[in-house]
């Protein structure tokens, strides 16, 4: 076994690879270094990042794996999970949600026939804005063609 360096916190986290405070239950996910110097380094821009962070260098063994022994003792609370990005494992689900949603919109009503294939709606008056907006500039440029 070879001893590393890794980063604790006054809140008792551990630094992750992905520069975010970790539980450090996940091994893997926390940082280490076999040099001093550099727990050091990341220690002090750490601390120059945000000042309210009191980090300090522990050394630990490594097991066979190449990842850090931590102690139980200085072990913190387990963090809760993250939720899952993926909701809707089924998507016809998902889709009955999105059409019980978007059949009401401002307490007007939209026909089914006005919902596009990518889940969006389109509004009846925003397209008859767009229409007179195209004959408002047709009739102007009419006019400029004729004046130059």
């Amino acid at each position: 076994m070879t001893a590393t360096f890794i980063l604790q916190n006054q809140d008792s986290l551990f630094y992750g690879k992905s520069k975010e405070w970790v539980d450090g239950y996940d091994a893997n996910a926390v940082y280490k270094t076999a040099h001093k110097d550099e727990a050091v380094n990341q220690m002090f821009e750490i601390t120059s990042k945000d000042y309210k962070q009191r980090v300090k260098v522990l050394a630990c063994d490594l097991n066979e794996k190449g990842l850090p022994i931590i102690d139980s003792a200085i072990m913190p609370a387990p963090l809760p999970k993250a939720p899952k990005k993926d909701l809707f494992a089924d998507q016809e689900e998902a889709a009955a949600l999105l059409d019980a949603e978007s059949s009401e919109v401002d307490g007007s009503e939209i026909e089914s026939s006005e919902i596009e294939s990518s889940g969006t709606t389109k509004v009846a008056a925003d397209e008859s804005a767009a229409d007179s907006e195209e004959e408002t500039l047709g009739e102007h440029e009419t006019s400029t063609d004729t004046i130059e």
